[in-house]
């Protein structure tokens, strides 16, 4: 028998402490936040209770409710398994191997069979994002986009026209991305320009938010924050009610916490989490551009971060670690790993403990599968703190020299 409590019960726990609530003010947070009549401070405070000690789980009713109380979406609480697509669904699905569809493409046999092959196909790269090696996941990306790319000479009707348009905006923003990641930052903006028209000549709202996003993106980890917000208002101008929209509020959120607004930076977190909150479960957490509801915590985590809000930012760096790492300790999703530990490392070093910090940083830089120009933005944070707090320390100067070789 265990007396492990659930994940849910000790996040609660969690939060409760990093606001430095009792049990009792967080009952009336939690009526704060009700539109409906709720049961006596004494019925809730019991129920409470036996939430944290994970004695009984919150129903269908209270689970929103418990997490717009502390700021985030009802399945970053209570997250829901998430498929995990790879090359067999699409042989599974379609009947057809990478070979097949390669000869198809070939003999311009454009037909739904293919086009639906060529989707999963697509889904898959972007799936892998996270973790495969990006001279790989590049190198693999822009051979489909020139595939899918010369599929447009073709006889095609219009509805794949525009299909296929899509396929390749998609990639387009895949390759994108990796390119930035890599250092590219010329070739990633070339690729963006193509992404975006692309979505725009398929008239595909995805495809134009995403594009603007990676604006956004590169936008703030080049310190152009007017930009960031301006992108951010020009994708949610043509995607305001996709999910790309929630990912666009939360960098425009990340450029006014980076201005030191800390209501911008509020208003933008809340509309990115009733957006959020309001749209269907995802099928496939694992792709790029799917904004799945635990990055709504690590959206929060960096905001909370630069406003110097230190037990909650430390609170959801354990939960982004938690949430994007299996079972068996592999790491679904390092990236946000890395900025989760480069969080922790400033909250050691804030309290004084520089070896806490360091080990943190180090973990943070060592990883194989990062985002150059995201990695150094927030390295830059630690190191600031390093340089000032601790600037006497050998150990503290040799990791901000890391931090400067990383950055060249």
């Amino acid at each position: 028998m265990t007396t492990e409590r659930p994940d849910w019960a000790r996040r609660i726990r969690a939060e409760r402490d990093a606001r430095g609530w009792s049990q009792s003010e967080a009952v009336r947070a939690l009526r704060a936040h009700a539109q409906e009549e709720l049961p006596s401070d004494s019925s809730l405070l019991r129920r409470w209770k036996a939430w944290e000690a994970g004695d009984n789980a919150p129903d269908d009713f209270y689970k929103p409710l418990i997490a717009k109380t502390f700021g985030t979406v009802t399945h970053a609480f209570f997250p829901k398994p998430g498929r995990r697509d790879g090359g067999a669904e699409i042989l599974a699905v379609t009947g057809m191997d990478t070979l097949d569809i390669l000869s198809r493409l070939q003999r311009s046999d454009v037909d739904t069979a293919t086009l639906d092959a060529l989707r999963i196909t697509v889904d898959r790269l972007c799936s892998e994002y996270a973790y495969m090696p990006s001279e790989q996941l590049v190198q693999e990306g822009r051979t489909w986009l020139r595939r899918v790319a010369e599929l447009q000479g073709g006889r095609l009707t219009l509805s794949q026209h525009r299909e296929v348009l899509t396929l390749a905006g998609m990639l387009a923003l895949l390759v994108g991305c990796v390119e930035y990641d890599m250092g590219d930052r010329r070739a990633a903006e070339a690729t963006r320009r193509a992404a975006l028209n692309l979505g725009t000549e398929a008239g595909n709202a995805d495809v134009m938010g995403w594009a603007y996003e990676m604006r956004a993106w590169f936008g703030l980890t080049t310190g152009d924050l007017k930009g960031v917000i301006a992108a951010g208002e020009a994708g949610t101008l043509v995607a305001s009610n996709h999910s790309v929209a929630v990912q666009l509020a939360a960098q425009e959120a990340k450029a006014w916490a980076r201005i030191g607004d800390r209501r911008q930076t509020e208003l933008a977190l809340e509309r990115g989490r009733q957006l959020l909150e309001s749209l269907p479960y995802p099928e496939n957490l694992d792709n790029h551009f799917v904004v799945d509801p635990s990055k709504y915590d690590f959206y929060v985590m960096d905001c909370y971060r630069k406003l110097g809000e230190q037990r909650m930012a430390e609170t959801l760096a354990n939960e982004v670690i938690r949430a994007s790492t299996d079972f068996d300790g592999t790491e679904r999703a390092p990236m946000r790993i890395a900025e989760a530990r480069i969080t922790l490392g400033v909250v050691a070093a804030r309290n004084g403990d520089l070896e806490g910090a360091i080990a943190q940083g180090n973990l943070a830089i060592t990883g194989e599968r990062k985002s150059l120009p995201s990695l150094r933005m927030v390295s830059q944070d630690l190191g600031a703190i390093l340089s000032t707090d601790f600037a006497g320390e050998a150990a503290a100067q040799e990791y901000v020299e890391r931090l400067r070789r990383l950055s060249e």
